[in-house]
């Protein structure tokens, strides 16, 4: 008995510690954030301001409290490019990084953390992982560093491309929607600038869909393109989920908004369709904006919550839900129509404690942004739908916002920060802890009851 239970206290030690870890860099980024060398006038920062701004940057979410390129300094956006390029990894990443620097032996303890930081069961093999994980990330971000780079030098100029291009290509992989392209009199305007530049918005989509399909999913790709193994059936699943995803959102919004003079009425026939895919893309957990989504169509911008609360891959810089779990909840469902009792994928049987786990964190987060987006709508006295967008944004660390976050109530933001917190790290550890209580045999067994469902 008591062997059982300093076994569980081990094993809830990894998410216990990752939770921490993670509160800890929040906690010293905003320190950083509220410093006059932080602030563009050189003044002390809001505490609060500065704490909204860690937490949005290391969930990589993209709400604001106050504009980034306007209020912080060249120094206070490089901490929060940091904390998004750690946020998006992991913080565990940053630890094999050192530990290769240094050349630092890596324990088992921080493989099993490393492990539950990307979302992995095992620890197995879990450092190479990583590091073959870190020169990917480096190499998209610099690849697209270099095309927006080029985008941006005829605007900015070389400086000014180069610095945007790079701090646009990190926000962008790591599904941030952070953007430093705010002014004075333009404040909040993200990607606004460019809706009819195609070059900008496509190597953003490709950067966002490179973050968010999931570091396991690339692995798999690879092998699978070397033909040392095929691609597994939850790689299959996310592509297939995915591809899915960005052709239907992207086919709903031209739908809902294609005559909307506010959004795609005044674009071109080309111009309407890649900004729609944007669109679609940026759902994906993003949060990047090229039109005013505020100005959307009431359908679209119930779509939009939806698609928001699925977002990206497990072990990925993208948040929500996750394709994979709802994937296996619509095969559940399909299978269960069509009047089988075993869930099959790609001539492969899926385990009903999957199935469980998928339903269960699918049920707690949607109950969670239901409760949140009333709280929010009685607080600020707004629509439903509007306060539901918000909640789900943050929640599914999108970032995305037609409520206007800079002016919410101190107990929006507060709620907003919680969610975030909860989207980014809580949903993970939910996750691991409801896995391991499923794998723990109790022993005990019940009879069957008859319930009447439906």
């Amino acid at each position: 008995m008591l062997q059982s239970k300093i076994k569980l206290k081990k094993k809830m030690a990894a998410p216990l510690v990752f939770v921490i870890g993670f509160f800890i860099i929040i906690c010293l980024g905003a320190f950083l954030l509220t410093l006059p060398v932080s602030s563009a006038k050189g003044t002390f920062t809001n505490p609060f301001d500065a704490l909204f701004t860690a937490v949005s940057s290391a969930c990589v979410t993209g709400l604001v409290a106050v504009d980034t390129a306007v209020h912080y300094s060249l120094f206070g956006q490089i901490v929060i490019l940091c904390l998004i390029q750690i946020g998006g990894l992991g913080f565990m990443s940053l630890s094999v990084l050192l530990s290769s620097l240094i050349r630092r032996a890596i324990t088992p303890k921080e493989k099993m953390l490393i492990a539950q930081s990307m979302g992995m069961r095992e620890s197995g093999g879990t450092v190479h992982f990583m590091r073959r994980i870190l020169r990917a990330v480096f190499l998209f971000e610099g690849l697209g560093a270099l095309c927006l780079t080029l985008c941006f030098t005829g605007r900015y100029g070389l400086a000014g491309g180069l610095y945007r291009g790079v701090f646009v290509a990190v926000s962008a992989f790591c599904n941030a929607g952070f953007d430093p392209f705010g002014t004075a009199e333009m404040p909040y305007q993200s990607l606004t600038a460019f809706v009819g530049e195609p070059a900008v918005l496509i190597v953003v989509m490709v950067l966002v869909v490179a973050g968010g399909i999931g570091f396991i999913v690339w692995e798999d790709l690879t092998a699978a393109m070397r033909r040392q193994r095929r691609l597994s059936v939850y790689s299959k699943l996310v592509l297939l989920v995915t591809g899915l995803l960005l052709l239907s959102g992207a086919l709903l919004f031209m739908l809902f908004e294609w005559h909307n003079p506010e959004t795609l009425g005044g674009l071109t026939a080309d111009q309407k369709i890649v900004n729609s895919f944007f669109q679609s893309v940026t759902l994906r957990t993003a949060g990047f904006g090229a039109l005013d989504l505020a100005k959307c169509t009431e359908e679209s911008t119930f779509v939009s919550i939806l698609y928001m609360l699925v977002g990206g891959a497990s072990a990925s810089t993208a948040g929500g839900l996750k394709v994979g779990t709802i994937g296996v909840l619509l095969a559940a469902a399909g299978c269960a129509a069509l009047g089988k009792t075993k869930v099959i994928l790609f001539h492969r049987r899926i385990s009903k404690e999957t199935v469980l786990r998928a339903l269960s964190i699918t049920v707690i987060g949607v109950g969670i942004v239901i409760v949140s987006g009333l709280a929010i709508s009685v607080i600020e006295g707004s629509g439903m739908l509007a306060a539901m967008y918000e909640a789900a944004s943050a929640y599914a660390t999108v970032g995305l916002s037609i409520m206007g976050t800079p002016t919410a109530s101190v107990l929006t933001k507060c709620i907003l920060m919680i969610l975030m917190f909860l989207g980014r790290v809580g949903l993970l550890t939910v996750t691991y802890a409801i896995a391991m209580r499923m794998n723990k045999h109790t022993g005990v067994d019940y009879p069957y009851a008859n319930m009447l469902v439906g």
